[in-house]
């Protein structure tokens, strides 16, 4: 029941101790380890025979409690094991049902009286149990220290705090679930424990008195404290008087009580007292006085017999004080002030002031970090935490769009403000707008107005090239039709070979085309540079370095009739500072709800929780209310702020005629966008122009390759036919003259085989001359298909000649290379074509006749679609 203190020397010291209850043995450790096989797996208990025996060991432990074990070892164990229970209470269901752990009773006897004993099949009892032992061991612990000192009286009123907090948790948290159903034990009750609870605090706030006492404080203080002390025993004392504890206290229970609580009465009615001799108050310090008097007086009629003696002379040493000095007051009344003594009834209640409070015991008993049974987690709490999950991703949502809302506010406020571009156009730091700015680069990257006279003479290099490449081709046959036509003249008839106008006219007409296209394309390339000349005073603002200095600047006004004008841009540049502010501080909320976010796990807790679900939703979502509520504050602050910046604004748009500004930035504006207009037209019909130019170039030196391989053919022809015609006419008679006037003349339209390709037997004795080094395939052109169909062999070489093919497919498409030189690192294109005029200085050979590189292999130019033949089909040189 109680345990007495006997080291204390003081008549006052005398407190009380609980005794722990006593339990039964009962074996946890195969039942639930049962439980987890059949809903889990054999593997998952095995993974969990730590768990499993280290839970044994408690029990056990608990159930061996003696007197010889060590206090704050005892505590440590209570709270431990408890905690325990709480992991176990969340995963293992222990009640009669069939499919819970209904093996397991728990067994508890009273604590005030022993006989009485409480036995269920749920793990309420056992958490209640443990509680009020815990309760229990720091009462025991608070007697053990010296109370003589200030220093043990200190850790003693610890010891009692905490005791209270035991039993205020017991009372708040397991008292009721264990109380249900019909085996249960009074001491575990909401009653009891409540009674407890004041007791504890009693004895620490009456350490704390003894403490006050020591220092030697005022009366007052001491008065406050005393009282609060008797009524601690007051509360406790009225609880015990109350069904269920009426009977079940020994009566020396209530009389420690009775007596402890008039004595700390009459305590602050006596130093009451002194405080109001010394403010001369004799009225009602005689009444103060005969108030504890009489309290005493009652308590000792009517308390029950058993109390310590210590209480007994406690009390009658303060009567002897009490009454000695009422009699003095009443003596100086009599004698001096003459006052009327007020009733005891008509008397305020005295002050008192609370020094101690219960320990929250929520985290020393928080088995949310409890790492036993980790693994299990039921379907339950599994679902909990998803609908947690959800009321937290739905939190974060709101208040991200609230943020970007206000951001997006703020954004389109100063826009509409035109802010801050005209406080940086004042400080000669104007801006174009972010779009327009962009188009300038681009200009200003790809060489800007001032580079487009290089791209002219790009363009007339070109046209040179190409017109010099016609004119060497046109050369070429013209001297070939100048050799047939003087040895037809020579040998008359006996030239029959087909006249070259006949064979070369498909070629002609190609050429003539050609030279159409070159002439239309002077003239695209004339109006090209005209419109260069006309442009360029319009677009010579694209050359500007930086763009905004091209911009109008604003200034102060000239003329000022207060000077305030640094004042107003003062003003509005704090004000953008502090919106600045505003939106740095939305970011980091932003990332602080992210990251509570990311540290949310409520699991443990889910885990551990006893009650509701939406009750511990409800408390562990308050914990994003202060950023909710600092998200408000910001925006109200933006609003506010924006108001007041529009206001500032106004006035600095009329103090710098912003409005007169406005325009000539929209009017320079516009320039600019017509300039950047008029130079991507040039642009683009320049780029067309190139790549006009260099798909006509690869066509005419593809014609230009086949009139030479037909000349050199000719030539072959013409060497065999004059050796023959030589032999008639010297009256030569060989065996092959039979055939001296059946030379196969195949037109250029139809490629025939020649002689040497046919077989021996058709020609027995036609003279094989031997392949000159021409009669080779030229080098591929660097544009030429690999997919294009082979024709049929011509007469004139074992291999196809280029103009051969190209008279059934169109020149191929212009498939690359760029108009400037190779950057570094890249590999420079090889020669020109060996019949092919060399590139003009400004151009590498990409472009003219390159050899030994495959089409595609060449980087995409800066213009995107090539046109396909014939050239004169490209768009701005259309015909």
């Amino acid at each position: 029941m109680a345990a007495p203190a006997s080291s204390s020397s003081s008549a006052t010291n005398i407190m009380l101790a609980i005794y722990e209850k006593k339990t039964v043995a009962v074996d946890l450790y195969r039942p639930l380890r049962n439980y987890i096989v059949f809903n889990y797996s054999e593997r998952e208990a095995q993974n969990l025979e730590d768990d499993l025996e280290t839970l044994k060991e408690m029990r056990n432990n608990i159930e061996r409690s003696s007197a010889a074990d060590s206090l704050p070892a005892r505590r440590d164990l209570l709270q431990n094991y408890f905690k325990a229970l709480t992991a176990v209470e969340s995963r293992f269901p222990i009640s009669p049902d069939k499919d819970h752990v209904n093996s397991v009773t728990f067994t508890w006897h009273d604590a005030f009286k022993n006989k009485n004993k409480a036995s269920q099949q749920n793990i309420h009892l056992e958490k209640a149990a443990i509680l009020f032992n815990l309760g229990a061991v720091h009462s025991q612990i608070g007697l053990t220290f010296d109370r003589s000192t200030v220093e043990g009286r200190r850790q003693a009123s610890h010891s009692f705090i905490a005791a209270a907090g035991a039993f205020a948790f017991l009372r708040d948290n397991a008292a009721t679930k264990a109380s249900i159903g019909s085996s249960t034990t009074v001491d575990v009750s909401v009653e009891c424990a409540g009674m407890l609870e004041r007791l504890m605090l009693a004895q620490a706030q009456e350490c704390v008195f003894e403490n006050t006492i020591a220092k030697g404080s005022t009366p007052g203080v001491c008065s406050k404290i005393s009282r609060q002390v008797g009524l601690y025993y007051e509360e406790a004392l009225a609880a015990l008087h109350v069904a269920p504890l009426t009977h079940h206290f020994d009566k020396t229970w209530l009389s420690h009580v009775q007596l402890k609580a008039a004595l700390f009465y009459a305590e602050a009615c006596y130093r009451y007292s002194l405080e109001l001799h010394e403010k001369e108050e004799i009225a009602e310090e005689i009444a103060r006085l005969k108030s504890g008097i009489g309290a005493l007086s009652d308590a000792k009629k009517s308390s029950p017999k058993g109390a310590a003696q210590q209480i007994l002379d406690a009390i009658s040493k303060l009567e002897v004080n009490l009454n000695r000095n009422l009699e003095r007051a009443m003596k100086e009344n009599d004698r001096v002030y003459l006052m009327r003594v007020p009733p005891a009834s008509s008397l305020s209640p005295l002050p008192a002031f609370a020094m101690v409070k219960p320990l929250n015991m929520n985290d020393v008993l928080d088995a949310s970090r409890e790492k036993m049974f980790a693994s299990l987690v039921p379907d339950s709490s599994a679902k909990a935490l998803s609908r947690y999950t959800e009321m937290v991703d739905e939190i974060i949502r709101t208040q991200a769009e609230k943020l970007q809302q206000g951001s997006e506010l703020a954004r389109v406020s100063l826009k509409e403000m035109n802010l801050p571009d005209s406080i940086l156009a004042l400080e000669g730091h104007s801006v174009l707008p972010t779009t327009l700015w962009e188009d300038v680069e681009a200009v200003q990257i790809s060489g800007g107005p001032a580079g487009l006279e290089g791209e002219l003479q790009q363009l007339r290099d070109l046209r040179r090239v190409n017109h010099e490449l016609l004119v060497q081709t046109e050369e070429l046959l013209q001297k070939e039709a100048a050799e047939d036509a003087q040895f037809r003249s020579q040998f008359g008839t006996r030239w029959t070979r087909p006249q070259s106008s006949t064979l070369t006219k498909n070629l002609q007409d190609r050429l003539n085309r050609f030279a159409a296209n070159l002439k239309q394309a002077a003239d695209s390339d004339g109006k090209i540079e005209r419109s260069v000349r006309e442009s360029m005073a319009l677009m010579s603002i694209l050359d500007r370095r930086p763009i905004e200095s091209a911009l109008p600047t604003l200034a102060k006004p000239i003329m000022s009739l207060d000077a305030n004008e640094d004042a107003v841009v003062g003003a509005l540049k704090q004000s953008l500072r502090q919106l600045e502010t505003l939106g740095a501080q939305r970011a980091g909320l932003e990332d602080m709800l992210k990251d509570m976010k990311r540290k949310d796990d409520i699991l443990p807790k889910l885990m551990t929780s006893t009650g509701s679900y939406e009750d511990l939703f409800r408390k562990e979502i308050t914990k994003y209310d202060h950023i909710c509520e600092e998200i408000s504050q910001n925006l109200q602050a933006q609003q506010q702020l924006l108001l007041h910046i529009q206001a500032q604004n106004s006035e600095f748009a009329g103090t710098f005629n912003i409005e007169d500004y406005r325009a000539s930035c929209e009017k320079c504006y516009k320039q600019i966008e017509a300039a950047v207009a008029k130079y991507r037209e040039i642009k683009e019909n320049v780029n067309e122009g190139l790549k006009f130019y260099v798909t006509l170039q690869d066509a005419i030196t593809s014609v230009k390759q086949q009139c030479s391989d037909f000349v050199m053919t000719r030539s072959i022809q013409c060497r065999e036919m004059i050796e023959d015609v030589q032999r008639q006419m010297a009256g030569l008679s060989f065996q092959d003259g039979k055939n001296s006037g059946s030379y196969n003349y195949p037109s250029v339209n139809q490629p025939q085989k020649t002689s040497s390709q046919q077989e021996p037997a058709s020609i027995p004795n036609h003279p094989r001359p031997q392949t000159p080094y021409y009669q080779q395939p030229p080098p591929p052109s660097a544009y030429a298909q690999p997919h294009l169909p082979q024709p049929a062999t011509s007469g004139y070489s074992q291999h196809p000649p280029p103009y051969a093919l190209l008279q059934q497919q169109p020149p191929p498409p212009y498939h690359g290379g760029s108009p400037y030189p190779p950057q570094q690192g890249q590999q420079p294109p090889p020669a020109a074509h060996e019949y092919g005029q060399p590139a003009y200085p400004g151009w590498q050979g990409a472009y003219y006749n390159a050899q030994g590189q495959q089409p595609g292999s060449f980087p995409r130019p800066p213009y995107t679609v090539p046109s396909p033949y014939p050239p004169h089909q490209s768009g701005y040189y259309k015909q």
